[in-house]
C-alpha cells in the first residue's frame, strides 16, 4: 500500500514538471496524441518504473498511448555527460601527460600538441559525418548520412541505443572515444613524425579504419554487433572498445612505426623518460577517466555500470601489481614505470569485458594483463626490433587482442542479462540475439573472428594510408630537427626554460 501511495504521488509531481521541461518541438505532437489516448495512472506508473529500470516506456513499445515522460531522463543525461567529461579527461590531460612524461624533454610539447590537434580534427570529422557513419542505419559495414552535420541530433533519445539519454549527449559521449583512439597511436611514433603528417594520417584513418570498425561492432545493424543486431554475421561482444579502440589503434601504431623506422640513436643512446612524475600523474588521470569509458558504456547508472566499475578497478589494480612484481622478481626492483604500465595494461584488457565478467573473471584478466603485455613490451619488441617508442603496440594491440579473446572465455549472463535474454534491440524486444547459445561455450570463436577482421582492416588500412602520406608530404622529420627536438622546430616553443 505504501509503495503504491508513493508511486502515485511521485508520478503526480513528476509528470507536470517533465511536461514543462520537455523539448518544445515535441509538445504539439504529444498534445495531439493525448487528445486521442491519454495515459492511465497505471501506464504513468509503468513509465516511471521503466525510467528507473532503464527499460522501454509505453510509447516505445508500440502502445497507442502517449507518455508523460516521453523525453530524456535527467538522471541518465547527467550520468552520461559526466562520463563524457571523464573520457575526454583521459586524453586531455591524461594521455597527454602519460605520453609526455615518457618522451625526452625536447619532445614533450609535441605530444601535447598532437593530442590537442587530434581532439580538434576528430571533433570536426565527427560533426561532418563521423557520428552518422557509425551510429545511423546503413549497411552492415558502415552507417549512412542521416545524421551528417549532426542534423536531427537533438534532445530526443535515439531509441536504437538508449531510451533515456538525449541523442546529442550520446553523440558527444561517443565523440570522446573517437578522439582518444587515434591519439593512442602517437605513442608508437613519438619523437620522429611530422605534425602535419600526424593530422593527415589521422584524418584519413578515421574514415578508413575507425568509423567502419565502430559501426560493425556498435552500430545497430553492424556486422559484428552480437548483442543488438540479430542478423550479425559475427556474434561478437565488445562492451567498451577492445576491438574498436585498442586493437585498431595498437595494430595501426605497429604499422606506422615500422614505416617510419627507428629513431636516431635507437639502441645506441639512452632514451629514458624525462619525467616519471608526469607519467604517474597521467596514469592516475587515465585510471580515473577510464571509469567514464567503461562504466559509462552501460549508457545508464544501472547494475551493469556498477559491475563495469568494479571489474575495472579489480583488473587495473591487479595488473599494476602483477607487472611491478614481475620486475621485482626478474630485475630486483619494482619501478614506477612498471606500476604505471601495468595499470594501463589492466585498463586496456578489461575494457571489452568489463560489463560482462564477474569479479573473479576480472582478477584473472588483471593477472593476464600484467603478464602478457609485460613480455610483449620487454621481450617481443627486443626480438623483432621495431621502435615502438612508448609501447603502444605492446599494451594496446596485444592487450586489446588479449582482452577481446578473454571476454569470449569469461563473459557470463549472471552479470549481464543481455547475454542470455531474447532482447536483440530496443525496438524489437522479441528477437533472439543468439548469444544465449554460445556464452560459456563457443563465444571465444566469434571473438576470434572479430579479432581477425579488426587486425586485417587496421593493418592493411594503415599501411596504405601511411604509404600515401609518406609519398605525398612525407612522414618523418629531417634528422637535424629530430636531434634538436620537435618542440622548438615544429611548434616554436620549449617545454622547459632552464636559463
Amino acid at each position: 500500500m505504501m509503495r503504491a501511495f508513493f508511486l502515485v504521488g511521485f508520478v503526480a509531481l513528476f509528470s507536470p514538471l517533465h511536461a514543462q521541461t520537455s523539448s518544445p518541438s515535441a509538445s504539439p505532437a504529444r498534445s495531439a496524441t493525448a487528445l486521442q489516448a491519454a495515459p492511465s495512472l497505471e501506464q504513468r506508473v509503468a513509465d516511471l518504473e521503466a525510467y528507473i529500470n532503464n527499460s522501454a516506456r509505453g510509447a516505445d513499445t508500440g502502445s497507442p498511448m502517449t507518455s508523460n515522460v516521453a523525453g530524456p531522463g535527467p538522471g541518465h543525461n547527467a550520468w552520461m555527460m559526466t562520463c563524457a567529461a571523464l573520457v575526454l579527461f583521459m586524453t586531455l590531460p591524461g594521455l597527454a601527460l602519460f605520453y609526455g612524461g615518457l618522451v625526452r624533454a625536447k619532445n614533450v610539447l609535441s605530444i601535447l600538441a598532437q593530442c590537442l590537434g587530434i581532439a580538434g580534427l576528430v571533433t570536426i570529422l565527427w560533426w561532418v559525418a563521423g557520428y552518422s557513419l557509425v551510429f545511423s542505419h546503413g549497411s552492415p559495414f558502415i552507417g549512412g548520412l542521416k545524421f551528417a552535420f549532426l542534423d536531427g541530433v537533438g534532445v530526443r533519445p535515439n531509441n536504437d541505443y538508449s531510451y533515456w539519454v538525449s541523442q546529442n549527449v550520446f553523440a558527444m559521449y561517443q565523440l570522446m572515444f573517437a578522439i582518444i583512439t587515434p591519439a593512442l597511436i602517437i605513442g608508437a611514433v613519438a619523437e620522429r613524425m611530422k605534425f602535419a603528417a600526424v593530422l593527415v594520417f589521422v584524418g584519413v584513418w578515421m574514415f578508413a579504419v575507425y568509423f567502419p570498425i565502430a559501426h560493425m561492432v556498435w552500430g545497430i545493424d553492424g556486422w559484428m554487433n552480437g548483442v543488438w543486431n540479430p542478423a550479425a554475421k559475427i556474434t561478437a561482444i565488445d562492451f567498451a572498445g577492445g576491438t574498436v579502440v585498442h586493437m585498431t589503434s595498437g595494430w595501426s601504431a605497429l604499422v606506422l612505426c615500422i614505416l617510419l623506422g627507428h629513431r636516431i640513436g635507437f639502441r645506441k643512446e639512452i632514451m629514458a623518460p624525462h619525467s616519471m612524475v608526469l607519467c604517474m600523474v597521467g596514469t592516475g588521470l587515465l585510471w580515473v577517466g577510464w571509469y567514464g569509458f567503461n562504466a559509462g558504456s552501460a549508457l545508464a547508472p544501472d547494475g551493469i555500470a556498477a559491475n563495469a566499475f568494479m571489474s575495472t578497478t579489480l583488473a587495473t589494480a591487479v595488473a599494476s601489481f602483477t607487472w611491478a612484481m614481475l620486475e621485482y622478481a626478474l630485475r630486483g626492483k619494482p619501478s614506477v614505470l612498471g606500476f604505471c604500465s601495468g595499470a594501463v595494461a589492466g585498463l586496456v584488457v578489461i575494457t571489452p569485458a568489463c560489463g560482462y565478467v564477474a569479479p573473479s573473471g576480472a582478477v584473472i584478466i588483471g593477472v593476464a594483463a600484467g603478464i602478457v603485455p609485460f613480455f610483449a613490451c620487454t621481450k617481443l619488441k627486443s626480438w623483432l626490433g621495431y621502435d615502438d617508442a612508448l609501447d603502444t603496440f605492446g599494451i594496446h594491440a596485444v592487450g586489446g587482442t588479449l582482452g577481446a579473446f578473454l571476454t569470449g572465455l569469461l563473459a557470463t549472463a549472471a552479470v549481464n542479462p543481455n547475454l542470455s535474454s531474447t532482447i536483440a534491440g530496443p525496438l524489437n524486444p522479441a528477437t533472439q540475439n543468439g548469444l544465449a547459445r554460445i556464452v560459456g561455450h563457443t563465444l571465444w570463436i566469434e571473438q576470434s573472428k572479430a579479432i581477425v577482421v579488426t587486425i586485417i582492416l587496421a593493418v592493411v588500412g594503415s599501411a596504405i594510408i601511411g604509404a600515401i602520406v609518406r609519398g605525398a608530404i612525407g612522414l618523418r622529420i629531417p634528422p637535424e630537427i629530430e636531434r634538436q627536438g620537435l618542440d622548438i622546430n615544429q611548434h616554436g616553443e620549449e617545454g622547459y626554460i632552464t636559463s
